[in-house]
Parts: C-alpha cells; structure tokens; sequence
C-alpha cells in the first residue's frame, strides 16, 4: 500500500493544477510512470518512482496526499490526469492534448496493449449536479475520441462514462470549485 501511495503521490505532482489564481501548467507525465500506474497491481515491474526530484527548483509545488489518490477500487490500477479543458466545455486546450499524446503512448505499449479501459470524467460540486453530469460525459466522450482518431487506440479498447460530482477525489460542500476533483481517471478494466 505504502508503495502505491509513492508511486500515485508522485504522479499527482506531475499533474497537479497550479494553485488557485495562476494559470495552470500541465506537466506530461513520464511514459513509465503512466505504464507502472496502469499496470494491474500483480504485474508490476516493481519499479517506484522517487519523489525526491520533487525538490529541484523546477518542480511543482508538493500537493496532499488526497491529490495524490485516485477514486477507483483498492487494488486497482488506476491513473488520475488533470486534464485542462476550455472553461465549461469539452474543448480539449492544447496542454490537455499533450497529456492525451503520453497516455496514448502508455497504453498502446507492448505492457498495456492487451487491456480495456475505462475512461471517467468527473467534475466539481460547483455547478448543478445534472449539468456536471452530461459535462463529464463529454469530456471522457472527447478524450476517448481523441485517443482513437488521433492517437490510434483501438476503439474496442476504450469506454467512456461520466460521473459528474458522484467520485469526489477530495471532499467538500456542494458549490464548491475544487481543480483536483476535475480529472479524468484512466482505468485499467482488465483484458
């Protein structure tokens, strides 16, 4: 378990949104790092993933370690991307294609080409829920489309569902704008 929370702390640095206020800069996260987090838990290469490049002056800012979580099952394997959309739309920005372009890599590689996954789209409690929703669902709509037409991921491969407000990475009080429960969540669904 210790070891998980490293490697999904590690990557949540990667991908974490600038704080409040400040533009966000979308970080690609690294080819491995993607592969070992999708990766079902009993196939590891074992690999972690040091934090401690963390504290160059180039890197972002440590985040908590409910940042560092993704909602999905214990056990399973599972990447969160913080992923810039347009403001309210299902526009991917072109920061957002470049992490679409790494996860396209990972998950066409010889150790994830074998498996399903499940794309998730999950907002904020700011909004109405009902409204959330159908936004989810179209940016993992959107980005599970990018990944077959433009990347070349199998369509059989892929699954697309929104879950709106329901997967809250971090808790908080309906009206509430939180950058880190504004992800979409890869999973791996098995073969």
């Amino acid at each position: 378990m210790q070891k998980h929370r490293k490697i999904f702390f590690a990557l949540a640095c990667v991908l974490s949104l600038a704080p409040a206020g400040q533009p966000a800069a979308t970080e690609v996260p690294g080819l491995p790092q993607l592969i070992e987090l999708l990766r079902p838990p009993g196939e590891r290469g074992g690999q972690t993933f040091s934090t401690t490049s963390l504290n160059s002056p180039r890197a972002r800012p440590a985040v908590d370690e409910a940042a560092a979580r993704t909602t999905a099952p214990e056990g399973t394997a599972a990447a969160a991307l913080a992923l810039p959309f347009q403001s309210g739309s299902a526009t991917l920005t072109p920061d957002a294609e470049k992490v679409l372009d790494a996860l396209a890599r990972a998950l066409n590689s010889p150790e994830l080409a074998r498996y399903r996954f499940r794309i998730e789209g999950h907002t904020d409690t700011a909004g109405e829920a009902p409204v959330n929703l159908a936004l989810s669902e179209r940016r993992a709509t959107t980005v599970r489309e990018h990944l077959i037409s433009r990347r070349g991921v199998a369509a059989s491969r892929l699954e697309a569902v929104g879950l709106g407000e329901t997967q809250l990475l971090v808790q908080t009080p309906d009206a509430t704008a939180e950058p880190r429960n504004r992800r979409v969540q890869v999973v791996n669904v098995g073969g």
